[in-house]
């Protein structure tokens, strides 16, 4: 099955992997990311194998950029039959040294953009469409020494079941993967296995739906 991806905080990790997978299927990849050498290497990459590729350098909490750049990239593609969320913010400060700005600033980008990008996505998707978001074990035992890391990870996966039950009337579902363990060049958690189930996640039967599944070795 082809089909035409949006993925939002594209980078050579788990973003980057599952671009690959989904490029290797053939479709469309539309990458959203911070950084212009990262996307232009993995679009290379995407390219390679035979998939057509798309960029856009964005703030991800510039709600106006964002939108823009969803728009540009979807009427290109023409529609989008998966939207991948991934960023989150590491900042490594406690409970007694994290700002309330800073957690704010924090949350804007780990959470928040995955409004923009929704509403900005929104009219390119249709039934059998779907939203996938990496998710982290940080959402329900944080290490306190990145608190806000945590909070990060506890309002995505909250706002991805909330996403889930808006739009599943539509045909459109939502579902964010709780990832298990820490990420590594090898094994399990290695960011092509990661992709993997991401990409199972977004094809689980509808019928038994699951807005949140965990990832574990």
């Amino acid at each position: 099955m082809t089909r035409n991806v949006l993925i939002a905080g594209a980078g050579p990790g788990v973003s980057g992997s599952l671009a690959r997978l989904y490029a290797s299927e053939g479709g469309r990849v539309c990458l959203l990311g911070a950084e212009d050498g990262v996307l232009e290497a993995l679009r290379s990459s995407v390219e390679s194998l035979g998939a057509a590729a798309a960029t856009a350098v964005v703030d991800l909490t510039d709600d106006a950029a964002t939108r823009t750049a969803v728009t540009r990239l979807a009427e290109e593609a023409g529609h989008l039959d998966v939207v991948h969320f991934n960023p989150s913010a590491y900042r490594e400060k406690d409970p007694l040294s994290l700002t309330p700005d800073e957690l704010l600033d924090d949350v804007r980008l780990g959470v928040g953009a995955l409004l923009t990008l929704v509403q900005a996505a929104r009219p390119f998707m249709g039934p059998g469409g779907r939203i996938t978001a990496t998710g982290s074990m940080a959402a329900d035992t944080p290490w306190f020494g990145a608190a806000s890391l945590g909070v990060q990870k506890a309002g995505l996966q909250n706002l991805v079941r909330s996403i889930d039950n808006t739009l599943k009337g539509d045909g459109i579902r939502a579902v964010s993967v709780t990832v298990r363990g820490m990420l590594a060049k090898e094994g399990a958690f290695a960011p092509d296995n990661v992709a993997r189930a991401l990409r199972a996640a977004a094809d689980q039967d509808e019928s038994a739906w699951q807005s949140e599944i965990a990832y574990t070795a």
